[in-house]
């Protein structure tokens, strides 16, 4: 197994796209398993269409689903930052894609993305390891 961090800056940004960090990582290394990991207690990584008003979107679904407003016990942080710690339960820290060849079998709109709202800690890590098979 390979392995390599990426260090990420998401500034204010709800969605970072993490696409050609992965797609650079497993590049020419033939067929296997790209695992990545955010080592992060508020962020979590998925796929997702962007530039298309999905990030807008996917920002109020959050809002919805975990409130900056809400009562949360964890009060330490910005305000709201008590929900940034609920959303890796809905958004996973880890995700798994296969590779092809030496290249992400990813669906034509498809792009891989950091979730993270919590704006205290605009510095991230996004682990990669690749199995090959």
């Amino acid at each position: 197994m390979e392995m390599t961090e990426v260090a990420l800056e998401t500034g204010e940004r709800l969605v970072t796209d993490v696409t050609e960090e992965a797609a650079q990582f497993v590049l020419g290394k033939g067929d296997g398993l790209l695992h990545l990991f955010a080592p992060h207690a508020t962020a979590g990584l998925g796929l997702m269409e962007t530039g298309s008003g999905s990030e807008t979107d996917l920002a109020a679904a959050i809002e919805r689903l975990v409130p900056r407003a809400g009562d949360y016990r964890h009060r330490h942080g910005s305000s709201g930052h008590g929900g940034d710690h609920v959303l890796p339960l809905f958004v996973s820290p880890s995700l798994l894609l296969s590779v092809a060849g030496g290249e992400l079998t990813l669906g034509r709109w498809q792009r891989v993305v950091l979730v993270d709202p919590n704006r205290d800690n605009p510095l991230r890590r996004l682990q990669l390891s690749f199995l090959p098979g």
